[in-house]
């Protein structure tokens, strides 16, 4: 399978970055720091989303007492079951991811709900239902320290990055608080947008306007107070096949309580970890990680130890394929399938599985 280096070339993950730093800037902002032209930029994003190579889309955050509650989900499947189980799984928009891994499981899932009595829910009368599936075993995360949802690429330098920001619309300081107000629930039309751009926070004002039924300066109203707010963020990246870090990792260890704050800060500073977590369980941290190769997760565990002296890795998992991160549904191949829409009514889980 090609690697990021030979399917996606300096220009791509150049333009990837540039849109993980400011992914609603125009062609034309972009141009003037990527050097070339806006035509030829938008036709190599549309080749890279089209291609399943890369996304743009919005992330919803439920700030302080809304937070939905994350688990880690270890499923084991009859025999020659776990493939098909898994993408019976990634349709589900409670999985944030899905991957088939190494180890005395077959599945581990990442999966967002509301709260317990929901993740009950969906447990007993989703996932322990399918045929396929002979066992579950749950992990509540009780602290996320590190959810790099934003990881970026290291392809522009410093200067080209604060060019970006300088040159994409900010909104006013003295607006923050009006905006915060304003996001704080979202209305019927924010619905409509967020599940809109979910997979493509790129289209236009003018393309929202006409699907959502708004006139165009409404749309970029709420655009801009949603932005501004606290509700909604956007996100890019690239198939992780493509990215140069292609490998998913799960890495559990022990960390005294009192040591958790120091070894869990310690850990997400690593570059390989993406989302570092306290877990209920054998042990009380999960740490989600990214690497360059299968031979670099010693190197990650040998890294977390030296940071942390107080640590002990108790297990280490690899995925076989990955067939889900965040809303992104992966093919055999590493590259997006489609993406699932969120489910931003989330009062509706005790019914939808009833």
């Amino acid at each position: 399978m090609p690697t990021g280096e030979s399917v996606l070339g300096e220009a791509d993950l150049a333009l990837i970055h540039a849109l993980q730093v400011v992914p609603r800037a125009s062609w034309t902002q972009l141009s003037a720091v990527l050097g070339a032209g806006p035509d030829t930029l938008a036709r190599r994003w549309e080749h890279l989303t089209a291609g399943g190579y890369a996304w743009a889309g919005f992330l919803v955050r439920h700030p302080g007492a809304q937070a939905p509650l994350y688990a880690w989900v270890e499923v084991d499947c009859a025999a020659g079951r776990s493939g098909e189980t898994a993408i019976e799984l990634s349709r589900d928009p409670y999985t944030m991811g899905v991957h088939e891994v190494t180890g005395d499981t077959d599945l581990v899932l990442l999966v967002l709900c509301p709260d317990l009595a929901a993740l009950d829910a969906y447990l007993s009368l989703r996932v322990q239902r399918l045929p396929g599936v002979t066992r579950s075993r749950t992990q509540v995360v009780t602290g996320v320290h590190s959810a790099r949802n934003l990881w970026r690429l290291d392809q522009l330098t410093p200067r080209q990055v604060r060019e970006l920001t300088g040159a994409a619309s900010v909104p006013k300081q003295g607006d923050a608080a009006a905006h915060r107000r304003r996001s704080r629930g979202l209305t019927d039309l924010d619905e409509a947008l967020v599940l809109e751009l979910a997979g493509d926070c790129r289209r236009s004002s003018a393309e929202l306007a006409r699907i959502c039924g708004a006139s165009e300066s409404t749309v970029r109203r709420r655009l801009d107070a949603l932005a501004g707010g606290d509700v909604l963020v956007h996100h890019c990246e690239p198939a992780p096949r493509f990215s140069g870090r292609p490998v998913w990792a799960l890495i559990r260890a022990d960390v005294p309580a009192l040591a958790m704050a120091a070894t869990a800060a310690a850990t997400a500073r690593l570059r390989q970890t993406r989302l570092v977590t306290s877990v209920t369980g054998g042990h009380n941290l999960a740490v989600g990680a990214w690497l360059r190769s299968v031979g670099e997760l010693r190197e990650v565990t040998m890294a977390m130890e030296r940071a942390a002296p107080s640590l002990r890795i108790t297990g280490t998992t690899l995925s076989l394929r990955t067939h889900k991160t965040g809303a992104q549904v992966l093919g055999p191949d590493g590259r997006r399938l489609h993406h699932v829409r969120p489910d931003l009514r989330t009062q509706l889980w005790q019914d939808r599985f009833a």
